[in-house]
């Protein structure tokens, strides 16, 4: 395939560079709101769900989406549009199930939950998932960056004599420094407010190469009759080609793909837990995959579609052996005009910038709450019941956030080897998103899920995993739905059906027969021979680290039956030394911490009973109480009345101004009243949090 470089001109890098430095000085601007790892990670918990629908849809439109939709836009047509709207019958189960969960149990990370819900056990695994997922996650962010710059590079630069090649991992470094100082200074709040911009941009740009590739081809009837039959229907083959297929595309992007972002990916967390409430985390989620969604699929697969109509009216223009992963940039460049290219460009890096932000900001998050601090407890630097002062743990989340950026960087060189960043992206979430997935659903939905299952699902899932990537032929092909063997990547869609049904396997079989594993433990307890459970550790210990070592270096040492035989009873023996040493307390261990017990945890994040009535919202005038700084504010018993508030409940107060789409609001706890109506008393905190301005006026509402 043909790679192209040189397009645009300096007008275009001027707007491009231009773009860059004004992110970075706004990024930076947002500091100011960073008074504490909160504000740094969760923005403060106060944004209104427009803010966030936005935010969410600049995170969604990856850069990666621009490149790898137009991509197969342009091999395939309309039904690239298939992976982008296949989401949506999950999200009630995240509205009403998972999103409550994590805001009500106040949780700073995923493994977080873990551990409240299973043991310390679960929340090591689960972070070492969430970094491994997260980092990938990035390094598939640059190296889309990357494949959308290097057209507009010359082939090198001469420098002093001296010829510099322009290659695809300089350009990642390059990118990778300047989206590592924005995010580094700026934290959640910047993220989210860049996002607004960003968002925009994006679909503005999308949009805008859609409309102009069907004005250049003589408008949609022309460009309707230039699309070959194929390139209109709405479904790709059921099987057909290897590389993208209806039934690949639905187990790959549907279920591992889309659910796990969902579901599992922190960065999306982290943006719905700056909302306000749950409420409007909720508006939020019905937004985006009511309106946003289909407009993204256009905006993301229309360049790949008016690429296809130009080159078959004239494959001078675009070659029909084009790099798919370059199209979009192409078909922009000949659609556009110097400086709107430009726009066009940043918008690509705007989406990279706002989906690396996002994942880089939720690993150092994880980093912070669940690397950092239970190593300073582990060394005795820091007791259990403390938390690092926040000046210390800002600086760890800013250094944290520059070697995680690093990291980014390095894994790209494990997704360069792949044709298309699609089939690169595809094979990273069939990969890695198949247990947490499925711990995460059990975890929450399933009350009898037991630490033993998730570890058995975790462990033996990933070396039942290994095993389909060393062996696709014999264990993938038999549920591959006839789908092409491709020897170099084979089934990079397929495994993700393969491996969701070895976890769920394990998750449930260990979880129905919870009651013979205790058995057996209370036996080996009883007994007295606890020595027995040391072979079996070991036995466990050698069947895993042999089944990595088998996938990674592709040893052929031992047979297939041997293989599994060894794993499925070393999953075995997983849920029984899980069984046999957490200690797991199901009733405690799931309260609030499943949907079958949501309003316990509504109780449990207020602290007492919640107050269901309804109330208005009031608008306030502010002042200040300067030698208490107590998290209570005041409010006269007129405007409590008016909210239907008691003393101990729990208040929201913002700016009146909604454009600010509550930057300028704390959260609090109703103190006793007073008689000045209109008027709320608050604290030096929350001056200090809020940043309210002398003279606005607020408006007040009951949370619970």
């Amino acid at each position: 395939m043909e790679q192209i470089h040189n397009i645009g001109t300096q007008l275009d890098w001027a707007v491009l560079v231009i773009y860059m430095i004004t992110m970075l000085l706004f990024g930076s601007y947002f500091a100011k709101y960073n008074k504490d790892t909160n504000d740094f990670f969760f923005g403060g918990r106060r944004f209104s769900w427009w803010l966030i629908a936005m935010s969410i849809v600049a995170t969604g439109i990856s850069s990666h989406s621009f490149i790898k939709y137009s991509a197969m836009g342009f091999k395939y047509g309309f039904s690239s549009s298939m992976s982008y709207m296949n989401d949506w019958f999950f999200v009630p189960l995240f509205m009403f199930g998972w999103l409550p969960i994590i805001i009500y149990s106040r949780i700073r990370s995923i493994p977080e939950y873990f551990e409240r819900r299973f043991s310390p056990f679960a929340r090591f695994l689960v972070t070492v998932l969430q970094l491994l997922y997260l980092i990938g996650y990035v390094g598939i962010g640059f190296l889309t960056m990357g494949k959308a710059i290097m057209p507009l590079m010359p082939e090198y630069f001469s420098f002093f004599g001296y010829q510099i090649h322009v290659t695809l991992m300089g350009l990642i470094w390059v990118t990778a420094a300047i989206t590592g100082i924005y995010i580094t200074f700026g934290g959640q709040t910047a993220v989210i407010f860049t996002d607004l911009v960003q968002g925009t941009m994006l679909l503005v740009a999308g949009l805008l190469v859609f409309f102009l590739g069907i004005s250049y081809v003589g408008g949609w009837d022309s460009f309707w009759n230039l699309l070959p039959k194929s390139w209109k229907l709405p479904f790709a083959g059921f099987n057909e080609p290897a590389e993208f297929n209806s039934v690949g595309t639905f187990w790959e992007d549907a279920i591992a793909g889309s659910v796990g972002f969902l579901f599992m990916n922190m960065g999306l967390i982290m943006r719905f837990m700056a909302t306000k409430s749950v409420h409007e985390g909720r508006k939020a989620a019905a937004a985006n995959v009511l309106f946003m969604l289909p407009i993204s699929a256009i905006v993301v697969g229309g360049g790949g579609w008016v690429a296809k109509a130009i080159s078959v009216m004239n494959p001078s223009i675009i070659p029909p052996d084009i790099n798919p992963d370059s199209v979009f940039i192409v078909v922009s460049n000949i659609l556009t005009g110097p400086g709107v290219f430009g726009f066009v460009v940043a918008a690509i890096a705007a989406a990279l910038m706002s989906t690396v932000s996002t994942l880089v900001n939720a690993a150092s998050a994880i980093y912070v709450n669940d690397v950092d601090r239970p190593i300073r407890i582990w060394l005795k630097k820091l007791s259990r019941d403390k938390h690092l002062p926040e000046k210390k743990a800002m600086l760890v989340a800013r250094i944290s956030t520059v070697g995680l950026t690093l990291l980014g960087v390095l894994a790209v060189y494990a997704f360069v080897s792949y044709p298309t960043v699609y089939q690169a992206h595809a094979f990273f979430h069939a990969t890695l998103t198949p247990p947490l997935m499925v711990a995460i659903f059990f975890g929450a939905f399933w009350k009898k899920f037991t630490p033993a299952g998730l570890i058995t699902t975790v462990i033996g899932g990933i070396s039942l995993m290994l095993l389909g990537n060393r062996f696709p032929y014999e264990l993938i092909r038999p549920i591959a739905h006839g789908t092409p063997y491709d020897p170099v990547h084979p089934y990079t869609y397929m495994s993700a059906l393969y491996n969701l049904i070895v976890c769920v396997s394990l998750a449930v079989l260990t979880t129905v027969f919870r009651r013979q594993l205790k058995k057996l433990s209370d036996i080996i307890i009883d007994s007295k021979k606890h020595f027995i459970m040391y072979p079996i550790i070991g036995f466990t210990v050698i069947v895993v680290v042999v089944d990595i070592l088998v996938a990674v270096l592709k040893l052929e040492t031992f047979s297939l039956e041997l293989l599994l035989t060894s794993t499925i009873l070393a999953s075995f023996f997983v849920a029984l030394i899980s069984t046999h040493y957490i200690k797991y307390d199901a009733e405690r261990q799931t309260q609030g911490l499943t949907i079958w017990s949501i309003n316990k945890a509504m109780e449990m994040y207020k602290g007492k009973k919640v107050n269901e009535r309804e109330g208005e919202v009031v608008k306030v005038h502010w002042k200040l109480i300067k030698d208490d700084n107590d998290d209570v504010v005041n409010f006269s018993e007129r405007d409590m009345h008016k909210m239907a508030a008691e003393v101990g409940d729990l208040v929201y107060i913002s700016d009146a101004r909604k454009y600010l789409g509550g930057l300028k609001s704390v959260h609090s706890v109703y103190g006793e009243p007073h008689n000045e109506d209109g008027i709320v008393y608050i604290r030096k905190r929350h001056l200090e949090h809020g940043l309210f301005v002398d003279g606005r006026i607020l408006i007040a509402e009951k949370e619970m």
